[in-house]
Order: C-alpha cells, then sequence, then structure tokens
C-alpha cells in the first residue's frame, strides 16, 4: 500500500479519493524495482538555485531504471504538497506534468522545454495554468517537491494538457510502478 503522506496527491482535498482508487486499482508495489534520482539532488536534499524561481527556472536533469516489464509509457508529476506554508499546507500546488514519456529515453535533460520533449511525450498544465516546468518558488518556509515518476501499461491518448487530476483519471488501473524523489527548497530572500 502507498503511504499517502509520501505520496502528497493523496491529501489533496477533492483529489483523495480519485488518486486513491488509481493506485489501488493497480498491480502490488511491492515488487516496484522503479527508481528516480537526479544528478541535480539527492533524494530529500537541496534543489538547486538554477532550477528554482531564484535561479533560471530549469528543470532538473532525472534518470530512472528498474522500468516493470509491461510498461508502455511514464508519465511525470512534481507537486509541493506544503504550499503556501509548511507550518499549515492548505494545498498541494503542481509544478510539471508529463505523460507518454518513451520507456527507451531512460530519463530528461536539464532545461527541458516543449521543443526538446521525447518524441512522443507530452505536456500537462501546471498549476500556474500553463504547459512546462515551474520550479520552486515558495512564499515561506523550506518546501518538499515530489518528483513522482509513473510506469504505465499503455500509451495514453492525446489529453489536450491535462491537469493532474485529469492525468490521473486517465491512469486509472494502469499503473504499474511508482518512483518518487523528493527534493527541498526555501528562498534566500
Amino acid at each position: 500500500m502507498i503511504d499517502p503522506r509520501t505520496h502528497p496527491g493523496l491529501r489533496a482535498a477533492g483529489q483523495a479519493a480519485l488518486l486513491t482508487g488509481f493506485l489501488l486499482a493497480t498491480p502490488s508495489f511491492g515488487a516496484n524495482t522503479l527508481q528516480l534520482t537526479s544528478t541535480a539532488f539527492l533524494d530529500q536534499g537541496d534543489i538547486p538555485v538554477l532550477h528554482t524561481c531564484e535561479g533560471r527556472d530549469l528543470s532538473p536533469p532525472l534518470q530512472w531504471q528498474g522500468i516493470p516489464g509491461g510498461t508502455q509509457s511514464l508519465a511525470l508529476i512534481v507537486e509541493d504538497p506544503d504550499a503556501p506554508d509548511p507550518a499549515a499546507p492548505r494545498m498541494t500546488w503542481v509544478h510539471w506534468v508529463l505523460y507518454n514519456l518513451p520507456v527507451s529515453t531512460g530519463g530528461l535533460a536539464e532545461a527541458l522545454t516543449a521543443a526538446t520533449l521525447p518524441a512522443g511525450a507530452r505536456e500537462g498544465l501546471n498549476d500556474w495554468q500553463r504547459t512546462g516546468y515551474g520550479g520552486p518558488c515558495p512564499p515561506i518556509g523550506r518546501h518538499r517537491y515530489f518528483h513522482t515518476l509513473y510506469a504505465l501499461d499503455t500509451v495514453l491518448p492525446d489529453l489536450h494538457h491535462p491537469s493532474k487530476a485529469a492525468l490521473a483519471k486517465a491512469m486509472a488501473g494502469h499503473v504499474l510502478g511508482v518512483a518518487t524523489l523528493v527534493g527541498t527548497y526555501r528562498k534566500s530572500r
């Protein structure tokens, strides 16, 4: 069973039932070997300024391995469950939504843009209501940023820039594995 404390989408108001439903409809995660890493930061480590609103707001490099057999595509959601204040979080802020990432890519390069997405990959809307990566920019305190990779047993149809909730609905019953990389960030100013 996935622990809702480590998957912020399960805590988000209005989305708990939807996301719990799609995760519970998936095979057992006990044998999950999927791993997500970055050369920019370690799990639970600080995200470099380069990848934030105080830097160049570039997406971090991400690599994955241990893709479960039968995986046809991957999806990535980056979100902050500590918004706006980690001492009193009220929402989960979505920073990046990608889907139909090819299994063969092995990762994403730093500073990814719509023009440099892997062939076939598609973008969804973040909570700024735009596509693409929006880096950490917490108004107060140190926030956690969950980079969650989903291995899917299908290639999804064109969802026309879905929200996180719409992507979760489309992924329902198709998740073969999940890997999460958590980075943290606190603004210097």
